[in-house]
C-alpha cells in the first residue's frame, strides 16, 4: 500500500500560522500534495527527485513556497492567457491544441469520456480491440483483493494470471522499491509499460492484477483501457489497511501516525481515475473472500461474457 512516511517538515509548516498565504499558492500547494499522494510518493522521494530540500517542498505544499510564481500569475493575467500557457502546457503549443482545448473546456465527465473513446477508436486499429473482452485487468489500491481474487478468477476462467508488479521486477532485475530508489519514477513507468505491453501481446486470455499507481500514468492507463476490460476493486480505507497488515506488512502503520488519513487522501486522489474502469466491485460488502469471489464471478460472467 502506498503510504507516505511522516515528515518533520509538516510540523514545520503547520507551526507557522502567522504566515500570510496567497490563495493561489494555497491551491498550488494542494495540487502538488494531491498529485504526490496520487502517485503514492513520500515527500522525501519527491524532494530527492526534484533536487529540492524537504523543507522547501513542505513549504510549497503548505502554500508558502517561492512567491515568484505570483509574478508569473500577474504576467499571465496581463497577457489574458492561462498560467499554463506560460509554463509550457502541451495543450497551448499549437493553434490546433488550443482549439481542441476550447472545445473540451467546461464539458462534463460523460462528454469527455465519449470524446476520449472516439479519439481512441480513431487512432487505433479496430482489430487491436478484438481480444479486449478476454483480457481482464483488476485495478485499485493494494489490499483491495486484486491478487487473491484475480488468481481465483483466472483459474475459474481457465486464463493465465499475471501480477504486473512481479513482471516489472523481472524486467528490471530488482524489486519495485529498488527501482524507485536507484532509477526513479520515470524509469519505473518505462518498466511498467514494457511489462504491460508484453502481457497484452502474449496473452489473449488473461487476468492481470495491476499496481495501484498505474492509473497515475496517463499513457499506461490509456493502454490498459484500450486493450483490457477493467474492473475497479474497491474497499473501505480501513479494510485496505487491515488486509495489508494481515499479509504481514506493518509498514503503513509504523511509518506514520497519520497513515490512515494519507490513505484516504490517496483514495480520494485516484478515485476519479479508477472510476474510468468498465466495471466496479466493492469487496468491503462481503464477509469473506469466498463470498466476494462468488459475486465477482457472477459479475464477470454476466457483464463481460454476456
Amino acid at each position: 500500500m502506498e503510504i507516505e512516511e511522516a515528515s518533520p517538515m509538516a510540523a514545520t509548516a503547520s507551526a507557522a500560522p502567522d504566515v500570510t498565504r496567497h490563495p493561489f499558492l494555497v491551491a498550488l500547494g494542494e495540487r502538488v500534495r494531491t498529485l504526490r499522494l496520487r502517485r503514492g510518493m513520500t515527500r522525501k522521494a519527491v524532494a530527492k527527485s526534484a533536487e529540492v530540500s524537504e523543507r522547501h517542498l513542505a513549504n510549497l505544499e503548505y502554500g508558502t513556497g517561492n512567491v515568484s510564481i505570483l509574478v508569473l500569475l500577474q504576467v499571465a493575467n496581463a497577457l489574458q492567457c492561462e498560467l499554463a500557457e506560460l509554463l509550457g502546457d502541451v495543450t497551448t503549443s499549437s493553434p490546433e491544441w488550443l482549439m481542441i482545448r476550447e472545445l473540451l473546456e467546461r464539458r462534463g465527465e460523460s462528454d469527455l469520456r465519449r470524446a476520449r473513446q472516439s479519439l481512441s477508436e480513431m487512432f487505433h486499429h479496430a482489430g487491436e480491440d478484438r481480444a479486449k473482452g478476454a483480457r481482464i485487468a483488476l485495478i485499485g489500491l493494494r489490499g483491495a483483493g486484486k491478487t487473491s481474487l484475480g488468481q481465483r478468477l483466472a483459474a475459474d476462467l481457465g486464463y493465465a494470471f499475471i501480477e504486473l508488479s512481479r513482471e516489472i521486477e523481472q524486467f528490471a532485475g530488482c524489486s519495485i522499491n529498488e527501482i524507485h530508489n536507484l532509477y526513479g519514477t520515470n524509469a519505473y513507468r518505462r518498466y511498467e509499460r514494457r511489462a504491460l505491453e508484453e502481457a497484452i501481446q502474449i496473452y489473449p486470455e488473461v487476468v492481470i492484477a495491476t499496481p495501484g499507481g498505474l492509473v497515475a500514468d496517463a499513457a499506461n492507463f490509456n493502454l490498459l483501457l484500450q486493450h483490457c476490460t477493467t474492473i475497479w476493486l474497491q474497499a473501505d480505507a480501513a479494510d485496505h489497511m487491515t488486509r495489508v497488515a494481515a499479509q504481514g506488512d506493518m509498514r503503513p502503520m509504523a511509518a506514520s501516525p497519520e497513515a490512515m488519513e494519507d490513505l484516504k487522501r490517496i483514495l480520494a486522489g485516484r478515485s476519479a481515475f479508477y472510476a474510468k474502469a468498465d466495471l466496479r466491485f466493492d469487496t468491503s460488502h462481503f464477509a469473506d473472500e469466498d463470498a466476494a469471489f462468488t459475486a465477482l464471478q457472477s459479475l464477470v460472467r454476466t457483464s463481460v461474457f454476456a
